[in-house]
């Protein structure tokens, strides 16, 4: 209960007659049930033990070579961080799904939660898993080549641990804070690190900045969007919806009206979904890195791509070897080995628009169609040939992203047979098994029933002046939902935070009800902190780590 909803003590007065203080806000107090905990760590159990018995089952079925007890200990160790970072994105982000329903006493907030979390472990289920590989291609090429070695583990420890930290220390000051933004830095750390470690003249590559470009305008998009469209849709309201009852405060502790009732938790039911179709692949992706690295025989290529798409994935490689090769002019294709390094350091370099790189893409291509169609289908790759043939697929596939960012000319044709290529290529590599996304979502699921409270208080007491009504409430909500579903079609990251948190910063502007200043700065202070905190954690991290190991 906030000590300002407190009359004077001095005035209260004594005996039976003295009356309650109003409440300010909903209870929040009620202590879970035991059986709610017990089910909760079961489920928790149970989570892990499926992970565990699917890895396995996994490597068996490819005829992975068991892992030495240290390489074990570490993926083991890899794959908890990866899930507890989820687990804190999951009370951290999601509370913003649910300030709303609790404060205009839509839900009990337990019922809440549970409700909240019941739907982000489905939106990770059915997610597209385009955002996943979107937080993936801003790391280093040889990181990703070589993830399963000592700078690979270096990378994965560096910038899920500096992530987790931010977010914790945010949450312990009752700040909303983007884990998006905070996971992003961490990449950007490690790459700036992984420069400025390489010895003098190498070839290391850092930081993607175009591509980081891109999602940071995303990022950047979020807040201005969540505030102006809120804002927007509010006045809209008001001018075509004429009910008194949906601009007022809750009186009381008394559910709303059935019909604003049904569209507050209908909203809050799409952003929870939303939410973990978005958030949820940022830790799928590096979890895939980590299973590649440890696991390569069973996870660096796509092994449930069907037989029947071979002749197809055959006929677009020999297709695009015919584009690189027109490109390549009178020079001699190197052999297989040569064209991978020679297509790495151009990656490195950001020089892609080379005669001797469009060689290098036609040797590239013509190996990777040999392979394939020598073994009749991916899943028949066998072990010994499985990191090349990934590698090799990785590396064509994002030659291909940049080589148009570059200076790269292709006619209409050429570009189709490029895009047409590149989807074939990413479906080889960039898959994500159920097991994978069921352990994403159970951990942002059980995530989101922990530790809400704080930033609920901030978002539903803290923003505004005046209590948040039903109207501000659906409009945050609904901003909210639209913007995240439309970021989860077109794979772009973006944060649930910023754009519910400045939506009801916008509905409270719109509504003339005033801002908390205090809370709007520290809110800004905590989204402008957020990059540059994160990039030196993370930086610092990987330096030390790469020691280690």
């Amino acid at each position: 209960m906030s000590n300002a909803a407190l009359p004077d003590a001095a005035a209260m007065p004594d005996g039976p007659t003295r009356e309650a203080a109003p409440r300010r806000g909903p209870r929040m107090d009620h202590r879970i049930h035991p059986g709610g905990v017990i089910a909760f760590l079961l489920v928790l159990v149970g989570g892990l033990t499926y992970a565990v018995v699917s890895l396995v089952a996994d490597m068996n079925a490819v005829h992975q070579e068991p892992l030495a007890v240290g390489a074990f200990v570490l993926l083991g160790l890899a794959l908890l961080i990866a899930l507890g970072f989820e687990f804190v994105n999951g009370f951290h982000d999601t509370a913003n799904a649910v300030a709303t329903v609790i404060y205009t006493h839509s839900m009990p907030p337990l019922v809440a939660v549970i409700w909240s979390g019941a739907f982000n472990f489905l939106g990770v289920l059915l997610s597209s898993g385009a955002v996943a590989y979107a937080i993936v291609t801003l790391l280093p090429v040889e990181l990703i080549l070589q993830v399963g070695s000592g700078a690979g583990y270096a990378m994965i420890f560096a910038l899920l641990i500096a992530a987790i930290l931010w977010n914790l220390g945010t949450w312990a000051f009752g700040l909303p804070n983007s884990s998006s933004h905070a996971l992003i830095g961490s990449v950007i750390g490690v790459g700036l690190a992984n420069q400025l470690m390489a010895p003098e003249g190498s070839a290391t590559s850092g930081v993607d900045w175009a591509q980081a470009l891109g999602v940071f305008k995303a990022l950047l998009f979020s807040p201005v969007c969540g505030f102006v469209a809120a804002a927007l849709l509010l006045l809209a309201l008001k001018a075509t919806v004429r009910r008194k009852d949906l601009y007022a405060a809750p009186e009381g502790e008394a559910p709303p009206p059935l019909w604003i009732r049904g569209t507050l938790i209908l909203t809050c039911t799409l952003v929870s979904f939303f939410h973990g179709g978005n958030d949820g692949q940022k830790g799928m992706g590096l979890i895939m890195l980590i299973l590649i690295g440890a696991a390569p025989t069973a996870y660096a290529l796509n092994r449930t791509m069907a037989d029947d798409t071979t002749p197809a994935f055959v006929a677009a490689s020999q297709s695009a070897w015919a584009v690189f090769a027109s490109h390549a002019g009178s020079g001699a294709q190197p052999d297989a080995a040569a064209a991978r390094r020679q297509v790495a350091e151009a990656l490195r370099s950001k020089e892609l628009n080379q005669p001797t790189v469009y060689a290098a893409l036609a040797t590239l291509s013509a190996d990777i169609a040999a392979n394939v169609e020598n073994y009749g289908a991916i899943k028949r790759v066998p072990a010994a040939q499985t990191s090349n043939l990934r590698n090799d697929m990785y590396l064509a596939s994002d030659a291909i992203r940049l080589l148009p960012k570059t200076g790269a000319a292709f006619s209409e044709a050429e570009t189709t047979t490029l895009k047409s290529y590149t989807g074939l290529l990413n479906d080889g590599t960039r898959y994500i098994p159920t097991w994978v996304k069921v352990c994403v979502a159970l951990a942002l699921g059980l995530g989101t029933m922990v530790g809400w409270k704080r930033i609920v208080v901030t978002v539903g007491e803290k923003i505004g002046k005046t209590h948040l009504t039903y109207a501000q409430g659906a409009s945050a909500e609904m901003v909210a939902a639209g913007t995240i579903g439309l970021a989860e079609l077109y794979g772009l990251p973006v944060s649930t935070t910023h754009i519910l948190s400045s939506g009801v910063a916008g509905t409270m502007a719109a509504n003339g009800s005033g801002l908390r200043m205090a809370t709007v700065r520290n809110m800004a202070l905590a989204w402008v902190l957020t990059l540059p905190a994160a990039i030196t954690l993370a930086g610092i991290l990987f330096f030390l780590l790469r020691h280690v190991f």
